[in-house]
């Protein structure tokens, strides 16, 4: 993949910073995976504590999309895990980030995807299927709605209302 550095893209865009065309996700989020740089057209999913969703959204082919969950902030409990994330590796997607918890973490890095998420938990998510798919949803400070454009690297995210031109 050749990507802009997310750095240069801002540097080279005040226009739609200040618009609020591109909008830079607080730095909030770990990075896992092999894969440290990915973008992508955004899939959004909003669930707590629950991650059937996840798991079903993972199962599609993404064609190079990037899941986006907003798991609620929860520590409490992971919401993706190795199993899933192999499948989305798979399954073509370019990656996903976990407003919550993964678990699986050696396994995970060592899938060929994107993963960002706040934390690593041991316990596994309750599975009652519960959740808002393709909604706006707003994580660390950032409004984000289904079909946007992320783009993520080392330096951090960014969400762009459409695919730039890097």
């Amino acid at each position: 993949m050749s990507m802009a550095a997310t750095a240069e893209v801002c540097d080279a865009n005040p226009q739609l910073i200040a618009s609020g065309e591109l909008r830079a996700v607080q730095p909030v989020f770990q990075i896992y995976g092999r894969r440290q740089v990915f973008s992508g057209p955004v899939v959004t999913l909003k669930v707590f504590e629950d991650n059937v969703l996840v798991r079903e959204f993972l199962e599609e082919k993404g064609n190079g999309r990037v899941l986006v969950v907003d798991g609620g902030g929860s520590l409490r409990c992971a919401i993706l895990g190795g199993n899933p994330v192999q499948q989305a590796t798979n399954n073509g997607w370019a990656g996903i980030v976990v407003n919550g918890c993964i678990r699986d973490v050696d396994e995970i890095n060592g899938c060929d995807i994107g993963v960002r998420a706040l934390a690593s938990h041991p316990m596994k998510a309750y599975k009652k299927g519960i959740g808002e798919k393709h909604v706006p949803i707003t994580i660390a400070g950032t409004r984000i709605c289904d079909g946007e454009w992320l783009y993520a690297d080392t330096d951090g995210i960014l969400v762009s209302r459409t695919e730039l031109s890097i």
